[in-house]
């Protein structure tokens, strides 16, 4: 098969490093959309984070920098779940239900792991191996969007700044953000990186030293082009803004 995964600017010399996981709602046609017969469920934000690939093709573009998109559906397995964690094939999503997940073998899951999780999680380890012979501290940004709406709550952030331990991109892009007066920006909002859930901050950024971050952006403000395109510059702008100082600072940690 082809690689479960695709690049932009590979052998870009920038310390940059985007990382969509949760890109795509492909699921492979032998999975017969894991026995979900309503196709336009996986539409929704339960298969994938809607508008994040377009927002960081455009992030990449103008900053020349490399990028990495998964090509499968977070449902399949999530690229941001340890594969021991349930909710890494997720049997209800957001009230969906999801048949082929509710007993998954071990089998299956073993196959969805060296399909799709592990090769695309070592082309990560592999460029960051890279970037780390060309800069002391490459900054890695994982780029999410997040539903308007969950649990009946609607959310007022526009954009969240999700962190734990190492604050060295975190802070200094709240204080951009923050000087923003129409943003509704969230600190660990709306939800926290200090509840050990995600895979990629924690195994490409915590456990290596490397200056990390995850950055969610509301849905309903990236679901077009034109939406897209205004955000993709917002960041590019606060990047820019940062990018020198996360590169000359120490590690920060959380109280």
């Amino acid at each position: 098969m082809s690689d479960p995964y695709y690049l932009l600017n590979e052998e870009s010399q920038t310390p940059v490093f985007l990382i969509a996981d949760h890109a795509s709602r492909e699921i492979p046609e032998k999975y017969n959309n894991l026995g979900i017969e309503d196709v336009s469920l996986l539409r929704r934000h339960v298969a994938w984070d809607i508008g994040i690939e377009d927002v960081t093709k455009r992030m990449a573009e103008r900053l020349g920098c490399t990028a990495i998109f998964s090509k499968f559906s977070r449902l399949l397995i999530d690229a941001n779940r340890y594969p021991d964690d349930p909710s890494s094939t997720p049997y209800i999503s957001d009230g969906v239900v999801v048949p082929m997940n509710e007993n998954v073998t071990d089998e299956d899951r073993q196959e969805r792991i060296s399909t799709y999780f592990s090769p695309y999680h070592f082309k990560i380890e592999a460029i960051l191996a890279q970037k780390l012979k060309q800069h002391k501290s490459p900054l890695v940004i994982s780029m999410h969007s997040f539903t308007p709406i969950m649990n009946d709550f609607e959310r007022p952030w526009h954009v969240g700044v999700l962190w734990d331990q190492d604050g060295r991109i975190a802070l200094p892009m709240l204080d951009v953000l923050r000087k923003n007066p129409t943003l509704v920006v969230g600190d660990n909002e709306p939800y926290s990186a200090r509840k050990p859930l995600g895979y990629t901050m924690n195994e490409h950024g915590t456990k290596k030293n490397i200056p990390h971050v995850v950055v969610e952006i509301r849905q309903d403000l990236i679901d077009t082009h034109h939406g897209a395109e205004q955000w993709a510059g917002l960041m590019v702008d606060v990047i820019n803004q940062i990018a020198d100082k996360v590169s000359q600072s120490p590690p920060t940690s959380a109280e």
